[in-house]
């Protein structure tokens, strides 16, 4: 038989009541009888029963993330975050895949699997504002990802533009100024791409230098095929840049293998910054420089925002919190010195 409230009650000297809050983590407990009763559990491996907490909120204990793509890095060390961030607060995650899709979009977003998880993190490609305000679902939703809704949902979302420019910025200040903009995207002026390319655009204006449109690349997706054939449409048509800004990490990255494969140096005669910070861009023949948003922090965000909106008390209006990003430098901007590469 398992470990009960009461063994551990007896074994502290304490109610079960005080047991409860300590488990439970209300804070009207003095951190003495926490140690106290925290000891009790360790002692005898009490382990509280999940499932019975949530039905006796009459939750599930479920909460469901979906995002775009498997197959992208980004995406699923995003995923990995949001669990750790989940069982913090003793959920499980649900993990969908939409594949960027808006009718899955509408799906997910309008309460399918409902009977299932108590609220969704979602990631949408496609979604309109008209979308969302015409959902008739009540489970909390939190959104994320860079496009811009007016809606009222929470939403956690990094600054695309001043990310975009402090990128641009690095570039301009090691000398380059013919940066191309690898990833532009047809549509509407509020997805994430759109967003990335203001923040080139104002960047090289506020450097004083004219922004260059024939240098702007539009691809058909955001994979390394997509960087590799849009480099090579661009040195093909003669605009070859001296640096290249990509949208995310894999369309750098496919644009890197298409530079090498025309006998140019990263980043002596190109200069390439990614966006995203996957792990692959650590174990290319050059790393790759690149802007890395708070995946932690947007997990983090988000989660505490779906259990905060699950608890029932009452909660402020949405919120647009902004996790912070930061420009890592490597290799594909910075070369090693001689002596490292020895």
């Amino acid at each position: 038989m398992g470990v009960s409230l009461k063994d551990v009650a007896q074994r502290a000297g304490v109610s079960i009541k005080t047991v409860s809050n300590v488990v439970n983590n209300y804070q009207h407990v003095t951190p003495k009888m926490r140690a106290k009763v925290q000891q009790a559990i360790d002692e005898l491996g009490y382990r509280p029963n999940l499932t019975a907490r949530h039905l006796r909120k009459g939750r599930t204990g479920i909460i469901a993330l979906a995002v775009p793509e498997f197959g992208n890095p980004y995406f699923a060390e995003l995923a990995g975050a949001v669990v750790d961030a989940a069982a913090r607060h003793d959920y499980t995650v649900l993990v969908d895949h939409t594949g960027g899709l808006r009718e899955k979009e509408l799906l997910v977003s309008q309460g399918f699997r409902s009977h299932v998880i108590d609220g969704l993190i979602l990631s949408p490609i496609h979604l309109e504002t008209e979308d969302l305000m015409a959902r008739t679902e009540t489970a909390p939703l939190v959104l994320l990802g860079e496009r811009e809704y007016e809606a009222p949902y929470d939403h956690i979302a990094i600054d695309n533009v001043a990310a975009a420019r402090e990128a641009v910025r690095h570039l301009v200040q090691l000398g380059h100024r013919r940066i191309a903009f690898l990833g532009s995207r047809t549509g509407r002026e509020r997805q994430p791409a759109h967003l990335r390319l203001r923040g080139w655009r104002e960047e090289l204006a506020a450097s004083g230098i004219e922004p260059d449109e024939a240098l702007v690349v539009v691809t058909d997706g955001y994979g390394r095929e997509d960087g590799a054939s849009g480099m090579a449409a661009l040195l093909d048509r003669g605009e070859r840049p001296d640096a290249v800004f990509a949208y995310n990490d894999l369309i750098a990255i496919g644009a890197m293998r298409t530079l090498t494969a025309r006998g140019l140096r990263i980043p002596e005669d190109v200069a390439v910054v990614g966006f995203d910070d996957i792990e692959e861009s650590l174990y290319g023949a050059t790393t790759l420089t690149t802007v890395a948003p708070d995946k932690e922090a947007i997990a983090r965000l988000a989660v505490d925002s779906l259990v905060e909106r699950l608890s029932g008390e009452p909660v402020a209006e949405p919120r647009r919190p902004r996790p912070g990003y930061r420009l890592v430098v490597r290799e594909s901007t910075v070369p090693r010195p001689a002596a490292d590469r020895a």
